[in-house]
């Protein structure tokens, strides 16, 4: 029989604060409440981030694992902008956050540059708890803080000819020491379809762990496409274009016979060099089964029901 005993830090979903409880503590606390950590701005090598707007979980999508550890998921990341050792964290705390601005152009009605704070207070911002699979057969449960992509396309408008959005993450060469390998395809481009970016489940990320995205994570602005490999999820993004042309994307430039452009978990398709039918969670070091979609089937198999000649798993 195997036995688990759970670390100190590790705490099921069940018993995360709730949301109101936590949105409400300076009822519960008084005025002293307002030098929480918690309510505190984050700090960018530009100057201090807002704190996140109030904001409630959204229970529809239950993660049913335990949430990572906050360390573990902001200190153990790719983002090869940074280097290409998963020990980017500090070096990535030097991006500067702010001013910021998100261009959407291309095929829209209503072509705009967001800046990033005006962006944030336009939106319906809510909290989801997540997984994430990486490709490479780890996986973590994060709470993510942002809204749904499906409300950005409302603000610009899709035009009826787009097909694709094409998201482009910064090129900041004097923070960004990656950037000196020249035979990466920079910028970094990662790209969906518009059905995909209207789907319920597409998040634009500007928080975790109740705090603003630290740079290791994406910050200030990310998105997620949970029921894909994550490195479908591009980080720090400055541009975001339709289309009506499928973009090249970064990895699938590299190699995509490993890293296509659809790149939904399936466990019953193996990476070239390793299997994908079980993945190790992150902190615990557990091998638990891949789930298909990574367990987000109900939400987002229906994408993909005309499309039998495509590889949508690689």
């Amino acid at each position: 029989m195997l036995i688990r005993r759970r670390r100190g830090y590790e705490l099921p979903e069940s018993q995360v604060t709730p949301e109101a409880l936590v949105l409400n503590r300076r009822a519960l606390f008084g005025a002293g409440a307002a030098l929480l950590p918690a309510a505190a701005s984050a700090q960018s090598a530009a100057g201090p981030v807002p704190p996140l707007p109030e904001h409630q979980r959204n229970m529809r999508f239950r993660a049913e694992r335990d949430i990572t550890a906050e360390r573990e998921a902001t200190t153990y990341n790719n983002f090869y902008e940074f280097g290409s050792s998963k020990s980017i964290a500090r070096d990535a705390a030097r991006m500067p956050l702010r001013p910021w601005t998100v261009k959407v152009d291309g095929m829209v009605a209503n072509p705009r540059e967001f800046a990033i704070d005006d962006l944030i207070r336009m939106m319906p911002i809510e909290e989801r708890v997540l997984r994430l699979r990486c490709v490479e057969a780890w996986s973590m449960v994060v709470p993510w803080t942002g809204f749904p992509l499906a409300e950005l396309m409302k603000a610009v408008q899709p035009q009826a000819g787009a097909k694709y959005l094409a998201f482009q993450t910064a090129s900041i060469p004097a923070v960004m020491p990656g950037l000196r390998q020249t035979w990466y395809p920079w910028p970094h481009v990662e790209a969906c379809t518009v059905e995909e970016a209207n789907n319920e489940l597409a998040f634009l990320a500007i928080g975790n762990y109740g705090k603003p995205l630290q740079g290791s994570n994406g910050a200030p602005i990310r998105v997620l496409f949970p029921w894909k490999y994550g490195f479908k999820s591009g980080k720090s993004i400055v541009r975001i274009t339709l289309t009506d042309r499928r973009p090249n994307t970064f990895w699938g430039t590299i190699q995509p016979s490993e890293y296509g452009f659809w790149a939904n978990v399936n466990p019953e398709v193996a990476h070239p060099r390793w299997s994908q039918a079980s993945e190790r969670v992150l902190g615990t070091g557990e091998r638990v089964r891949t789930q298909l979609f990574n367990g987000y089937g109900e939400f987002v198999s229906g994408l993909y029901t005309n499309l039998q000649n495509e590889r949508l798993w690689t």
